[in-house]
């Protein structure tokens, strides 16, 4: 079989399958583990897929934000996986930020409930969800409230500077070791940088199908990204060129 016919066929078998391991494949097409791993560095080249660890998923391409009843949901797996990891991060007395991103409602359910410490949220769904808890301290940043129920307003981002955060948990539409962190407003972009300013330290929580991506508007470089949390979706590839860039990956396992 030759290498384009070979190549083609793992296509057709993400394409019914939505993913596929390398040990699979070598099965099935009897080749070895570096033929595979080429064919795949070959496709993902040509824009036609996605690495991941041990396999590969179909690429996949999100440039805009998905409407609040789709965004605010059970979530995925993957998403709450992240989710939980950010979530063991905070600690007693600890001041986080955490915005209005559909994995930042997911981590609500995983919050601590037995020790205080305080969320300062531009969501009105995000501070609606965790008024109830005694334990959990909320501001909710003022501005003008968007329809999705978030504030990013210049009054918001000029609030923002009142406060000096422990952690920031930062998302966006993408991220991309050439572009950075990306997401789809102009807006946004500048609320998310005034978050960034007052954070002591920053964790970008981002689901693998949005590493590499790159959308509408940089909200920082991607050497000013430290710390990123993602899933085993991601591309190996993007995981590594983001490593390059000096910024700490940790990839939650499935």
């Amino acid at each position: 079989m030759f290498a384009e016919e070979r190549q083609q066929k793992i296509l057709d078998l993400i394409k019914d399958q939505k993913r596929v391991l390398v040990k699979e494949l070598t099965d099935q097409l009897s080749v070895s583990i570096d033929t595979v791993r080429r064919d795949l560095a070959v496709l993902e080249e040509r824009g036609l897929i996605e690495r991941t660890h041990g396999g590969a998923i179909p690429a996949k391409v999100r440039s805009y934000s998905q409407p609040p009843s789709i965004r605010f949901n059970e979530g995925t797996e993957p998403e709450n996986a992240i989710a939980k990891k950010a979530a063991e991060m905070i600690k007693k007395e600890h001041v986080v930020f955490i915005g209005g991103g559909s994995i930042h409602y997911i981590m609500v359910k995983h919050l601590p409930e037995d020790f205080p410490f305080t969320v300062i949220t531009n969501s009105l769904k995000i501070a609606d969800s965790i008024k109830g808890n005694e334990n959990i301290e909320t501001i909710m940043v003022p501005g003008k409230i968007k329809t999705s129920g978030n504030i990013t307003d210049a009054f918001a981002s000029e609030y923002m500077g009142m406060f000096k955060i422990d952690i920031a948990f930062s998302t966006g539409g993408g991220l991309s070791a050439n572009y950075g962190l990306s997401t789809n407003t102009t807006e946004v972009a500048v609320f998310q940088r005034a978050v960034e300013k007052a954070s002591r330290k920053s964790i970008c929580l981002m689901s693998g199908d949005k590493i590499g991506k790159e959308t509408f508007v940089r909200v920082l470089p991607a050497e000013k990204v430290g710390r990123v949390i993602t899933d085993w979706e991601a591309s190996e590839n993007e995981l590594n060129k983001l490593r390059q860039k000096g910024i700490a990956v940790e990839v939650i396992k499935s």
